[in-house]
């Protein structure tokens, strides 16, 4: 078993972390849960002990994992924290707020000996994974162009902020999925072009971003905005003999918004109305247009991952220069704006 503890109680913790850490009760026990202060908005779960004393945690040599789900301006003083106790750590995205702190944290880590990763379930998203599918399939051909949106309709979420922050900015809070992803399956680009805007003025909240990946003569285009009432396909991958276009999210979120859970059967799964459209030339020169039923996602893999790597030795699914490499582009993005 890999015993574990969080550090925080809020939303984070409890939607997007223990419906998946508690799925997998062969491999993974969630013992402890830290917050400065009660959270009454969300159940506590049997079995699990609460506390307001953070060395309630620290110091139990039972729990082998601590994961910090706290705001992210606090990342990097939670994670050195756990690390210097000699536990493994699991850090919420954006890992920290800076490249070179990350690599600090990743330094620490080798030297005692420890685990520490970045938590990136987006991987796991059966959009992304879908795309993987059919790009793997080969029915496209060469890949020209991959473009990934991540919209949403609030303009009143960058209209309440009057001055620009880095962390707390659109690129640094949801880039940090969709490069995440990128850098995941198709890795470090030959060049990089930003187009990262505050479409509210200078001086205010970063609301868009449009990053376009190359690799030789593939583009792969990540864009996302505040400001889109109608949200652009999820995603849309274009090759030498054809198309696939998937229109629709990730489920996972949705449910979990419901309180639909992971120990549904059908928990996140996609309907026939959610499949993407797969349209080809095939070898004979027929024309193919057909729905490709949806890969199903699941976040636990991330636990699963980490249960492989601390107990049983297993390599990271997240690598440590992978998470280096998404920072410096959010830096370097962010440096745009003021």
């Amino acid at each position: 078993m890999l015993t574990i503890a969080y550090i925080a109680n809020g939303k984070s913790t409890n939607r997007y972390h223990l419906p998946f850490s508690t799925k997998l009760p062969n491999h993974i026990k969630v013992k402890t849960i830290y917050s400065r202060r009660d959270n009454p908005l969300w159940d506590k779960l049997a079995g699990v002990v609460y506390t307001n004393d953070l060395d309630v945690v620290l110091k139990d040599p039972e729990i082998q994992l601590v994961v910090v789900a706290t705001p992210s301006h606090l990342h990097f003083q939670y994670g050195k924290m756990v690390l210097e106790h000699g536990k493994n750590a699991l850090i919420e995205k954006p890992f920290t707020e800076t490249s070179a702190e990350a690599k600090e944290l990743f330094a620490l880590a080798k030297t005692k000996g420890l685990l520490i990763q970045c938590y990136q379930n987006r991987r796991f998203d059966s959009d992304f994974l879908t795309v993987q599918k059919v790009i793997e399939s080969g029915v496209l051909g060469d890949i020209l162009e991959v473009e990934m949106h991540y919209d949403y309709f609030r303009p009143e979420v960058p209209e309440s902020v009057t001055e620009y922050s880095q962390v707390n900015s659109y690129l640094y809070g949801h880039g940090c999925h969709t490069i995440d992803q990128v850098l995941s399956y198709f890795g470090d680009p030959d060049e990089l072009h930003y187009d990262v805007r505050q479409l509210l003025g200078k001086g205010r909240m970063n609301d868009y971003f449009d990053l376009d990946f190359y690799y030789g003569t593939m583009k792969v285009s990540v864009k996302s905005s505040y400001f889109r009432l109608k949200e652009r396909p999820s995603f849309v991958v274009y090759g030498k003999k054809g198309c696939f276009v998937k229109q629709t999210k990730d489920r996972q979120e949705e449910h979990l918004k419901l309180f639909y859970l992971p120990d549904h059967e059908d928990f996140g799964v996609d309907l026939p109305e959610h499949y993407g459209i797969l349209t080809y030339i095939d070898e004979q020169g027929t024309y193919h247009e057909e729905k490709v039923v949806s890969e199903v996602g699941d976040y636990s893999r991330v636990y699963e991952g980490l249960y492989q790597s601390i107990i049983n030795g297993k390599d990271k699914i997240v690598k440590d220069e992978e998470t280096i490499r998404q920072l410096e582009i959010l830096e370097a993005g962010s440096q745009l704006m003021a």
